[in-house]
């Protein structure tokens, strides 16, 4: 997979891009939510999103990702880097994400952006670094990155879901249940797709973060 395949068309200032290599476009899925103007400053996801680099295939490879030190096999692109403090365990993260479920061809199974307070405003997800509340995957995502800064992770299964108690957990019942009926499916973990059922891609934002008070 290439930053050019990833089709990013978010405003970003240029210094803040990455350099983009071009290459031969890998078969693509088109996902298309519909953005605010806050959404496209983070991230517009209106673009073609190439998943051929999950399955396998022979022209699309996650050679522009870099694996993440000590992460358990989670690659990372950065699409912005951010200028901000980096956070360590013990601090309070807000983050914005968009999830997706790679054995459901890309499906996007949560959104902070769809977590609104009552003025309509999207709301972050908070939780504590180190606390083993959220998947691993998303810990070792942000462990690296600077408040500000926008990156794509592709998490294994051994870094994702391991149970229906861990965070982030779709608000919307339908959403959760297919999520966890496709990650924990006995039939199809039976038959050994295990190393594919529970591939997660993330799209995140280091929104903030706070240093335990001493």
């Amino acid at each position: 997979m290439s930053a050019s395949s990833c089709s990013l068309s978010s405003p970003y200032p240029p210094a803040a891009r990455l350099p983009i290599a071009h290459r031969s476009p890998a078969k693509t899925l088109t996902i298309a939510p519909v953005f605010t103007s806050r959404r496209s400053v983070f991230l517009s996801i209106s673009t073609l999103l190439p998943f051929s680099f999950l399955t396998g295939s022979s022209h699309a490879s996650l050679s522009d990702f870099v694996e993440l030190p000590d992460s358990g096999g989670v690659k990372a692109l950065d699409l912005r880097i951010g200028t901000g403090d980096v956070p360590i365990n013990g601090d309070q993260i807000a983050i914005h994400y968009y999830g997706r479920l790679a054995a459901k061809q890309g499906w996007r199974f949560d959104s902070t952006y769809d977590h609104k307070d009552e003025a309509g405003d999207p709301v972050p997800f908070v939780f504590t670094l180190g606390s083993g509340k959220v998947i691993s995957g998303i810990e070792a995502a942000v462990k690296s990155m600077r408040v500000g800064g926008v990156r794509r992770v592709v998490i294994p299964p051994s870094q994702g879901y391991q149970n229906t108690t861990q965070e982030p957990i779709p608000p919307n019942f339908f959403d959760r249940q297919r999520l966890f009926t496709t990650i924990f499916n006995p039939t199809r973990l039976g038959n050994g797709e295990g190393s594919t059922l529970g591939t997660l891609v993330f799209d995140i934002e280091l929104v903030s973060l706070r240093h335990p008070q001493t």
